[in-house]
C-alpha cells in the first residue's frame, strides 16, 4: 500500500514537486502503463484541489482513445484536433483554457466543466498520450499547474 502526505493547501510549486516524487514512486519499475495511468489519475485526483476530473487520454491508431480517469463518464474516441484534448495531441503544445466555453470545438463531456488543461505526454518526440484536468472553476489553471502537470508528463514519458 502506499501512502503520501501531500499538503494540497501548499503553494504549487511545492504541492507539484511531491506529486512528481509521489508519482515517481508509484510507477518506478511497474512496466504496465495501464496501471501506472490508474495510479496516477488518482493521485492527482485526491491531491489537486477544485477538480472534477483527472485522466489520460491515449493516442491509439491515429485517435485519442479514454485512458485511467477518476470522475464522470467520458468521451471515448476524439479525433486528433478536435476538443481541447485533440488540440493538445496534434499540436503537441499544451493546452491551458480558462473558459471551455470560448474554446472552438470544446467537447462538453462533463457539462459542469469550466476550465481545462490538457499536457501531452511524448516519447520519442511523439505525442503518445495527454493528461486531461479538468475543473468547475473558470480560470482555475495558471502557469503553476503548467509547469507541474508537465513535469508530470515528462516522468511519465517512459511509463506509460
Amino acid at each position: 500500500m502506499f501512502e503520501f502526505s501531500i499538503n494540497n493547501s501548499a503553494p504549487k510549486s511545492e504541492l507539484y514537486r511531491e506529486l512528481v516524487r509521489s508519482a515517481d514512486a508509484l510507477t518506478k519499475g511497474e512496466p504496465d502503463g495501464i496501471a501506472n495511468m490508474a495510479n496516477i489519475a488518482a493521485l492527482l485526483w485526491e491531491y489537486l484541489p477544485d477538480v472534477n476530473w483527472t485522466g489520460f487520454y491515449r493516442v491509439i491508431d491515429g485517435e485519442l482513445v479514454l485512458g485511467p480517469f477518476q470522475g464522470k463518464a467520458a468521451c471515448i474516441r476524439i479525433a486528433l484536433g478536435d476538443g481541447v484534448c485533440g488540440a493538445a495531441a496534434a499540436s503537441g503544445q499544451t493546452q491551458l483554457v480558462e473558459d471551455v466555453h470560448a474554446f472552438p470545438g470544446h467537447i462538453a463531456c462533463d457539462a459542469n466543466s469550466l476550465s481545462e488543461l490538457v499536457v501531452p505526454v511524448t516519447r520519442a518526440g511523439q505525442v503518445v498520450a495527454v493528461i486531461d484536468l479538468d475543473s468547475p472553476i473558470l480560470a482555475r489553471f495558471d502557469a503553476d499547474d503548467v509547469s507541474g502537470i508537465e513535469a508530470l508528463a515528462g516522468l511519465l514519458a517512459d511509463r506509460i
